[in-house]
């Protein structure tokens, strides 16, 4: 087992920091600033120019769609401004996540955001030639953004057999119908698909009852009722709404895979990226331990600095221990992952969906105590990152969903 980046990668990490360094860093608390404004004063959801020319530097830099899986990535890594025009592995890209994980805003820079970064691995893996001509290579290329629809308001998602949004087989089209809520990325005026789960044949068994389809953001019949925050936040510019569809007909070949392949494309898609979703955690629970490290060492309280009062400086060492077990528990599902997919890894991939939150929560609410007051305001970045860790104990499937599977695995050892 060995954890150590190629030398591809390792070149591609030291230029990914230098460019976070360089010129993510200098304008990130501007950019804050803007889109606090524009949340004021005007419209939050279309993308800051400053977004754009952070991308377009990016990708002159060749480094783009860095997630692109080894296997998969093909011709499209050449075409789309990746470094070395090839994919990378789970370990090789680990790193690379975590580093962007310190910025809310650099994987939208380097084209390596959730839901965008699934939804094109899908199309890579299981899309026809049209439907990579029609919605992958503009999402490879950045001209457009996707979301994806699965959970729904009315059952409950953490059981995805329980979905009643439907995408019924009509000929040579598909008809669909239903609710989806949290679909994310809806909110962005590029959004111009949406990743569309729905039951198909209630008779099959249980894991080939559903479809995923390609719905047009502008086909007839979808609706964006509202969009949805978690605890008070936006996530602009992407965003999670409540989408319906009614009667929406789209061609039968925007059926991914085929139908009832619902759930065999969603165990391909989401081992890796709960891996990226996890060492970006990391990557956030790094940056707030060095905020929370600098705010304690600066300030002073009853004559001492803080970060020498109350136990803080074993919170550190025990932030520290929290964060290296992590990353490792990550990297160990990644190299498990790129050695025989995602059926090699499924308690390891599980294991990290809880853990990895948990730890960010824990580290993050250390910094917002050591910051006081202020670490619950939007002056520090550190709410915004509280709330997102949180929402990911549920974004990829509750933290109960993921321990049952573990233990189903571990017992199974037994049994």
């Amino acid at each position: 087992m060995d954890f150590s980046p190629s030398p591809r990668a390792a070149d591609l990490i030291a230029r990914v920091a230098a460019f976070m360094r360089d010129e993510i860093s200098p304008v990130e608390a501007d950019y804050e600033r803007d889109l606090a404004e524009a949340r004021r004063t005007g419209d939050p959801w279309t993308p800051l120019p400053i977004l754009k020319e952070l991308q377009g530097r990016a990708r002159a830099q060749g480094l783009w769609n860095l997630f692109l899986p080894k296997e998969h990535a093909g011709e499209y890594a050449a075409r789309f401004g990746t470094v070395g025009g090839e994919g990378l592995t789970n370990v090789d890209y680990a790193p690379i996540a975590e580093l962007t994980g310190r910025s809310a805003i650099a994987p939208l820079v380097f084209n390596c955001n959730a839901p965008d970064t699934g939804n094109m691995e899908v199309l890579l893996r299981y899309g026809t030639d049209e439907q990579r001509a029609e919605w992958l290579e503009p999402l490879l290329d950045g001209r457009i953004r996707s979301g994806f629809g699965m959970t729904e308001p009315a059952v409950a998602s953490s059981d995805a057999t329980n979905m009643a949004a439907t995408a019924v087989v009509d000929g040579d089209e598909v008809v669909i119908n239903g609710t989806k809520w949290f679909t994310t990325g809806i909110g962005n005026p590029d959004c111009k698909v949406i990743v569309f789960m729905g039951l198909t044949d209630p008779d099959a068994d249980r894991h080939h009852r559903h479809t995923m389809v390609l719905v047009p953001r502008d086909a007839p019949g979808v609706k964006v009722e509202r969009m949805l925050t978690t605890m008070g936040i936006h996530d602009e510019p992407l965003g999670h709404g409540e989408v319906s569809f009614t009667d929406v007909r789209v061609p039968i070949g925007n059926i991914i895979s085929g139908p009832g392949e619902a759930f065999a494309i969603a165990q391909g898609r989401l081992g890796p990226g709960r891996v990226h979703h996890c060492m970006r955690l990391i990557g956030l629970a790094e940056a707030a331990l060095e905020l929370a490290i600098r705010r304690g060492l600066e300030r002073t309280a009853f004559g001492k600095p803080i970060i020498n009062l109350g136990g803080n400086r074993e919170r550190v060492a025990d932030a520290r221990i929290a964060i290296a077990q992590t990353r490792l528990l990550v990297l160990d599902a990644a190299w498990k992952l790129d050695q025989g997919g995602p059926v090699n890894a499924l308690s390891e991939v599980s294991q990290i969906k809880v853990a990895a939150p948990r730890m960010a929560q824990q580290v993050i609410d250390f910094a917002i105590q050591v910051h006081g007051g202020a670490g619950m305001t939007d002056d520090f970045p550190l709410a915004a990152a509280w709330t997102g860790a949180r929402s990911l104990r549920l974004a990829d499937g509750p933290d109960e969903v993921h321990q049952g599977m573990v233990a189903r695995l571990e017992l199974g050892r037994y049994l």
